[in-house]
């Protein structure tokens, strides 16, 4: 991983992702103590803030961070007082990277090298990363290609490889996957099969061998039999000026058996509405993905690692609008 960002002896890495997760301590503590890189942590814990200005008085080269991460970044009220100029490369990874994100951290904070990488706790964990010499169109709006020595495969409900291009279950095998849950067997062998790690992500992987997530398959939406995936839903909403982050989920319906919710976040200063947001969706994305439920909020829910936990989102629609969870149990 640290060939794919050029990590070298003369950068200095700032790592503002929490040292207990594979993020901070095997990608960017092992990233640079195998290629003699300055280790840079800027608070205890994140602050988007201390983040910058870390970079800005230690003259970091790279930066890693979640999406979310990145978003509170660029987000800051100060953000252009800040000199970001010795900013060359990183990675954005721990869940699915908007392509305008990406866009800005290259533009915005001169990232002109940063990647996006995939992969889990269990696979140790990067197994996809794009690099510096993709295209860049493929390295905002891709994983990249599979890493050396490691197999992936895009398989169907039945455990079949599906063709190039086809979304299905992505897994992977090589040595970089786990050997098994601790003191779990059960929950292992329902993820490892023949030494294949099921990822349980909805994924692509085209001709060229560029990997592209679409979503996680227990948060893919089914409405009125369509297969709805929310990263579709919010990569759109991000094209919206107003719009500073954008969750997507299903909450259950009746008729329908899940309608489409989505919550947003807006910059700073910017004001729009719940019908707004409708109409900029209606004729641009099909009908059936026009979120039912909009609701426009000051912060989503988080784990500590900077995921949005949709659940906890989920389980408020549910109640805040009285809807019946059975019919999607």
């Amino acid at each position: 991983m640290g060939e794919n960002i050029g990590l070298t002896q003369g950068d200095r890495l700032c790592i503002p992702v929490p040292l207990y997760h594979c993020f901070g301590m095997v990608m960017g503590n092992l990233g640079c103590l195998t290629h003699g890189a300055a280790m840079v942590y800027p608070a205890e814990t994140f602050d988007p803030g201390a983040t910058l200005s870390a970079i800005e008085a230690e003259r970091c080269t790279g930066l890693y961070g979640v999406p979310t991460m990145f978003i509170a970044e660029l987000g800051l009220d100060n953000f252009s007082s800040f000199d970001l100029s010795s900013l060359r490369t990183g990675c954005m990874a721990g869940s699915p990277c908007p392509v305008e994100v990406m866009k800005h951290v290259i533009s915005d904070m001169n990232m002109v090298d940063v990647t996006i990488a995939y992969g889990m706790t269990e696979t140790s964990p990067v197994s996809f990363q794009s690099t510096g010499d993709d295209p860049i169109e493929r390295r905002v709006s891709t994983i990249g290609r599979v890493l050396p020595h490691i197999q992936c495969k895009v398989i169907d409900e039945q455990g079949d490889t599906v063709p190039p291009g086809t979304p299905g279950e992505l897994c992977t095998k090589g040595y970089s996957v786990m050997i098994g849950y601790w003191g779990d067997e059960e929950k292992t062998a329902e993820v490892l099969v023949d030494g294949w790690m099921r990822t349980g992500d909805q994924a692509t992987i085209d001709a060229a061998g560029y990997g592209n997530i679409v979503g996680r398959i227990k948060d893919m939406i089914i409405r009125g039999g369509e297969n709805i995936y929310p990263r579709e839903i919010e990569e759109f909403f991000f094209t919206h000026d107003a719009v500073e982050d954008a969750t997507v989920l299903g909450v259950p319906d009746e008729k329908y058996g899940e309608e489409v919710c989505a919550w947003i976040r807006l910059k700073p200063g910017e004001e729009t509405s719940p019908d707004d947001l409708r109409d900029f969706c209606n004729g641009k994305i099909a009908h059936y993905k026009v979120p039912r439920y909009i609701e426009i909020v000051d912060e989503f829910p988080m784990t500590v690692t900077g995921k949005i936990r949709k659940i906890d989102i989920r389980d408020t629609m549910v109640e805040r609008l009285g809807l019946n969870q059975s019919e999607t149990a």
